[in-house]
């Protein structure tokens, strides 16, 4: 696993990418810090799952174009 910041709120991550389509993420700190999920949160409490953090994707996927995480060769 690479470590990541978010390009938007600065929030680490460790991420493993298996294929350019399979991305593991493990959150190294609370996902409180994610200003996307805590707007989320804010706007709908009840809701038991939490929806993907858009900026946290596209950071990752530049980073992948960048050539700063490996993705396998299939």
């Amino acid at each position: 696993m690479q470590p990541l910041s978010c390009r938007r709120c600065g929030t680490s991550v460790l991420v493993e990418k298996n294929s350019l389509a399979h991305t593991l993420v493990r959150w190294t700190t609370a996902t409180d810090g994610c200003v996307e999920l805590t707007e989320h949160a804010q706007r709908v409490p009840e809701r038991a799952l939490t929806p993907t953090c858009l900026q946290l994707r596209d950071s990752i996927e530049t980073a992948v174009r960048r050539g700063e995480l490996v993705v396998p060769e299939s």
